[in-house]
């Protein structure tokens, strides 16, 4: 490549680490109009003073201040009505909930779906105490194969595959298993994986600031293999590039190569 700029790119299932070459650059899209975030409860711009980045940025800006969050107690005061709703379901489909096998099914179920959303029971900003540090470096940083597991809102199905993660940092840095964190908390929800992909990127531009974001995501949806069109060899790849990563070929390209390699 071209870049002269050293490149460090790390796999997530092996922790090594590898060089290769990289660019920066200094365009900020996501949450910020340059280097400063805009203020809670500030006028909107007028129409054209924000880029398409910004713009398409602004439902998941949205989202993150109106983020829900569920607790531990609030698991505990659902748990019967969820576990009553179960029991509904097994009577809708004809089974009876008091035989010997079904007996505790809708407890099971129940606290079942609490683990596979308990990506509402975290912040962002908790995961990234004490986990940001100041650092001279600006060279691409790449996490790669990242599992993730998540549920389809529309099917109340399981969606899986692996996540890569890469930023330009902007004299800051996140620690890496942060990362990992910021993919299990959003996956951890009902989702749609082009919703996931750009709250992720969303989010790490929010907590650093970097020059530029770049998630790519590759899931199997089970509402396409177990049921409609039934393709069990389908995949879902969304990807979202905000900063250098969108404007810059170059960076983008390189990235790319990179989670592939």
């Amino acid at each position: 490549m071209e870049h002269s700029k050293q490149t460090q790119l790390y796999n997530s299932s092996n922790n090594e680490k590898t060089d290769s070459s990289g660019d920066s650059g200094s365009v900020m899209n996501g949450h910020f109009d340059g280097l400063v975030k805009r203020p809670a409860g500030a006028p909107p711009q007028p129409p054209g003073a924000e880029s398409g980045s910004h713009r398409q940025s602004a439902s998941v800006m949205g989202s993150w201040r109106e983020e829900r969050t569920r607790s531990v107690e609030d698991n505990e005061m659902s748990l019967p009505s969820l576990a009553a709703a179960y029991t509904t379901i097994l009577r809708g489909l004809g089974e009876d909930p008091q035989r010997q096998g079904l007996l505790k099914t809708p407890w099971r179920a129940a606290t079942a779906m609490q683990f596979f959303t308990k990506g509402y029971q975290e912040k962002i900003v908790d995961v990234m105490n004490d986990a940001i540090f100041d650092e001279d470096h600006d060279e691409m940083v790449i996490v790669k194969d990242i599992d993730m597991f998540s549920m389809c809102e529309h099917h109340l199905v399981p969606i899986f595959g692996r996540v890569h993660i890469g930023y330009l940092p902007n004299k800051r840095v996140l620690g890496l298993s942060k990362l990992a964190r910021i993919v299990e908390i959003y996956s951890r929800r009902l989702q749609v994986q082009e919703r996931l992909t750009k709250q992720i990127a969303v989010a790490i531009t929010e907590a650093l600031q970097p020059t530029g974001v770049g998630v790519v995501i590759e899931a199997t949806h089970m509402c396409m293999v177990m049921r409609g069109v039934q393709k069990m060899n389908s995949k879902t790849v969304t990807s979202t590039m905000l900063g250098v990563f969108r404007e810059d070929p170059k960076t983008r390209d390189e990235f790319l190569t990179l989670i592939r390699s």
